[in-house]
């Protein structure tokens, strides 16, 4: 049984949902404050908040009205650099149900996936909806992306991370809850899908429905934690013939300090998230040449499957109050920027 969560009535226009909100800070609008020292804090403006630490406080009505990237003082004058968040900064510090997609990595996805605009595409699950942001992007104002989720509390948490980064939801996103085996048949005809992104602990249980869903050509691609998971996907890849010989990489981000004539690698680094692995459908009916591979030590029997099993590999496990608050956060959020985008379209209507 698969639910669609229905489309709120403050939905926005693809175009609109496409691009970063500009102009001077309004209420409703998020943005992102360094302190003196460095530290980042994100906050959601409205008339009467106000940003508290024990260096005083920087009232947001101090900050309405000022154009991006200005500098204010709070109470005991120390002073803040005001900015929008950018898509990889808002990803960090929105509220999470489930574990995010790094920016390091839906930066990959996008490229080996090659999602272009005005691509069909489905992700399994949404979780936080963090690969979702870039998705969209992705997709422009002519695709469209169907995200699956099992569980209706991160759908709901996704939603509004989704509402308040665009200021509402984009006409060209649908959220469907349910099992993707189950529901990707029905919400999508065979053959119609461009290009699909698996962020789950099986991926391998949903790959005979993404094969159907696949045009020719298109792309698969699987975002997994562990070296067993990515061992079974990619051996179930090559054992359906369906598909093109699977390749998997991962992707370590390293900073590096430079000041003056001080350059030296950051003393820590964003090392392993997951790795990624791609396949392209193949046409019905075509064999893939074979890759001939040097002999190794790749048999596996039962014993070594029982250890690739959901179970084995564990579940990341969020309790339910927990949850609940990260949905209120996020719903909170998305209310404060559809304020701010009714704002903005309120202005462009008086010019």
């Amino acid at each position: 049984m698969t639910e669609q969560i229905a489309q709120p009535e403050q939905a926005v226009p693809s175009e609109l949902a496409t691009q970063r909100p500009s102009g001077p800070f309004r209420e409703g609008d998020r943005v992102q404050l360094t302190g003196p020292k460095g530290r980042l804090h994100t906050v959601t403006l409205s008339a009467d908040g106000g940003l508290h630490t024990h260096q005083g406080v920087l009232h947001h009505r101090d900050l309405i009205g000022l154009p991006d990237g200005s500098v204010v003082a709070n109470s005991s004058g120390h002073e803040y650099l005001a900015l929008r968040p950018l898509l990889r900064d808002f990803a960090m510090s929105m509220p999470r149900g489930a574990a995010i997609v790094y920016p390091k990595d839906a930066a990959q996805i996008v490229m080996q996936a090659d999602i272009f605009p005005g691509a069909v595409v489905v992700e399994a699950g949404v979780g936080s909806g963090a690969l979702s942001l870039a998705l969209l992007r992705a997709v422009g104002t002519t695709g469209s992306l169907v995200s699956f989720e099992r569980r209706e509390e991160f759908a709901e948490v996704a939603r509004g991370n989704v509402e308040t980064f665009f200021g509402g939801t984009p006409s060209t996103w649908r959220v469907v809850v349910g099992d993707l085996v189950e529901a990707l048949p029905v919400e999508q005809p065979s053959g119609s899908v461009d290009r699909v992104v698996l962020d789950m602990l099986a991926p391998w249980e949903c790959m005979d429905v993404v094969a159907d869903a696949l045009t020719p050509g298109g792309v698969v691609l699987c975002y997994v934690a562990t070296a067993t998971q990515l061992s079974r996907v990619a051996e179930y890849i090559r054992g359906t013939g369906l598909f093109t010989d699977p390749e998997a990489s991962e992707t370590m981000v390293r900073g590096w300090h430079v000041e003056g004539l001080a350059v030296r690698p950051d003393h820590r680094m964003v090392a392993h998230t997951g790795f990624l692995l791609t396949a392209r459908r193949l046409a019905p009916g075509a064999i893939a040449p074979s890759v001939k591979r040097r002999a190794s030590k790749s048999s596996y029997g039962d014993d070594d499957v029982e250890q690739w099993t959901p179970g084995a590999v564990g579940d990341r496990v969020i309790n339910d109050k927990n949850l609940r608050k990260r949905a209120r956060d996020a719903s909170k959020a998305a209310e404060g920027a559809r304020l701010a985008a009714a704002s903005r379209e309120s202005e462009q209507t008086t010019e």
